[in-house]
């Protein structure tokens, strides 16, 4: 590991809005805010610029980025303490754990910001709008809470559209080009910096908003796959 790498993770250990696979957080969110204002999550934020910025935009609610990277976690973190920025958190963990740490009904909204898109078919279950973790995520959501997907991956965004339509999740809004739409709404506008890279070369970014409305049959899981294997080329 980096000696850079190496201070961060050293740092992070000190920061006040950074817990690292805590204990016994679920249900305490809002004593650790020390308010009462909804919850919105951003999960593998990266060097968390949609968590900073949302949490700028609305100063009467609360953020929390989630990732596995402390090192990536530092940025936004540092960010956070130098602007004084109180109502933003980090949570260092892993995704698939996200349901140990809140309770059901304290999350709001979940941001889900240019994730690896794990193209590859047999990496289908590692996809963070896979049912797998939607099941997750409905343990903590909210009823009616929302799922907002921003990816430059046409694929991710393909596939989560079916999954969306095969368990019958209720779609808000979905597009192809969101920086087509007319009148963007200034979250919409955040830019991180895996964005930057255009890793998908689509020149173009797609955003889908939706409901975990409705149960998740785990035997359409089957039906998923075989979807997915007419139209994949795995590698």
């Amino acid at each position: 590991m980096g000696h850079k790498k190496l201070i961060r993770f050293e740092e992070i250990k000190h920061f006040r809005n950074v817990l690292q696979f805590p204990r016994n957080m679920a249900g305490n969110w809002h004593s650790f805010f020390g308010n009462d204002n909804r919850i919105t999550l951003e999960l593998a934020c990266g060097k968390g610029e949609y968590t900073v910025q949302l949490a700028q935009l609305y100063p009467d609610r609360n953020f929390i980025g989630v990732d596995l990277k402390g090192n990536r976690i530092w940025a936004g973190a540092k960010k956070c303490l130098e602007g004084n920025i109180g109502n933003a958190a980090f949570l260092r963990t892993q995704i698939e754990r996200i349901h140990e740490y809140f309770d059901k009904n304290e999350v709001s909204e979940i941001w889900i910001t240019f994730p690896d898109p794990q193209l590859r078919l047999s990496k289908a279950k590692k996809r963070l709008t896979h049912p797998r973790f939607l099941r997750l995520y409905q343990q903590i959501l909210a009823d009616n809470g929302i799922v907002h997907l921003k990816t430059d991956s046409p694929d991710l965004y393909d596939f989560t559209l079916k999954v969306a339509e095969l368990y019958n999740l209720r779609v808000s809004e979905a597009s192809d080009n969101v920086y087509e739409r007319p009148h963007l709404p200034e979250e919409l506008k955040i830019k991180t910096y895996y964005e930057s890279l255009d890793i998908a070369k689509s020149n173009r970014v797609h955003y889908l908003k939706f409901t975990i409305d409705n149960a998740l049959p785990a035997e359409k899981d089957n039906m998923l796959k075989e979807l997915l294997k007419e139209t994949a080329v795995d590698q």
